[in-house]
């Protein structure tokens, strides 16, 4: 079996745990029913080859959804999302996982199914929603505890762009410098921001994102975990770009843009990820998507 699942960039500004983006840069992992667990790793940063990683307990988690003991595995992964980017990598290997154990499930999840555990798992759904989903998708949780999420194709000709620093920043620690509370004026300034990046996206209104993009709940207490960020942000708006974001917890910068600023806001990203990070363009990304490489095995 195989899954190929996409990078994500969550928050876009104000929206807060609710908003996020697939973009075209894809885990992929090949599955097969094996005597023990393994786990061989390949691609960007270091896991240890252990069972005890989050491919493995997204699948073992959707079994338990059944109240099922899960069948030994071996995953073979190629990742090419960097870890701890802020690109939805954690994710994306939880949706990988459980997106395997519905295909031996028969599909008794489904993809709203996988939504539903692994935005339980991740404890917010603003990055597994573009993961399962793909596009530009608004997700929140309802009053049952259970999540929505609707997903949008975003409009072709927007161009994105990604500067990726290189160092980590976990979102535990990005989490830990926010406060408790905010007051009225920034939850307003922030809500109407979020309404607006709908707008945008549904009406193909780019020139809207300038205000749409802007944030008072997460990036301005971040801003000090990530050196040159606001500054950057700053010079690529007057470089032409619509949007600028920390993507997820960060450190990653965002950029929406048209073709005719793309160059003014590559070089500047270029100075913002530094010598030793990337700059790179992608395209807006589809949702998970599953393959059988052989034929299926008995039902566990």
């Amino acid at each position: 079996m195989r899954v190929r699942v996409p990078a994500t960039s969550a928050n876009l500004g104000p929206g807060f745990d609710c908003l996020g983006l697939a973009v075209g840069l894809y885990l992929e992992v090949k599955a097969s029913l094996s005597p023990t667990d393994h786990f061989h790793y390949r691609g960007e940063g270091w896991i240890p080859d252990t069972p005890d990683n989050l491919i493995h307990r997204g699948f073992r988690q959707a079994f338990a959804a059944f109240g099922r003991q899960a069948p030994t595995i071996t995953f073979e992964v190629e990742n090419p999302i960097p870890l701890a980017r802020g690109l939805g990598s954690s994710s994306a290997a939880l949706v990988a996982g459980a997106a395997v154990a519905d295909m031996l499930l028969e599909e008794m999840l489904g993809p709203d199914g996988v939504f539903q555990l692994t935005a339980e798992m991740e404890g917010h759904p603003d990055n597994v929603g573009p993961a399962v989903y793909g596009g530009f998708t608004v997700s929140a949780k309802e009053s049952t505890g259970t999540y929505l999420s609707q997903s949008f194709s975003l409009p072709q000709h927007w161009v994105l762009l990604f500067g990726i620093p290189d160092f980590e920043l976990p979102t535990e620690k990005a989490r830990s410098v926010l406060p408790k509370s905010y007051c009225r004026e920034d939850v307003i300034f922030n809500t109407s921001r979020t309404a607006l990046w709908g707008l945008a996206v549904v009406l193909d209104r780019p020139e809207l994102l300038r205000v749409a993009s802007q944030d008072a709940l997460h990036e301005p207490y971040r801003a000090k975990l990530v050196p040159g960020l606001q500054g950057c942000q700053a010079e690529l708006l007057q470089r032409g770009a619509y949007a600028t974001f920390l993507s997820g917890a960060g450190p990653t910068l965002g950029v929406i843009c048209s073709s005719g600023s793309k160059a003014g806001c590559i070089e500047r990203l270029r100075q913002y990820a530094g010598s030793s990070g990337q700059v790179i363009e992608l395209e807006p990304g589809s949702g998970y998507r599953t393959e059988v490489l052989t034929s299926p095995p008995a039902k566990p």
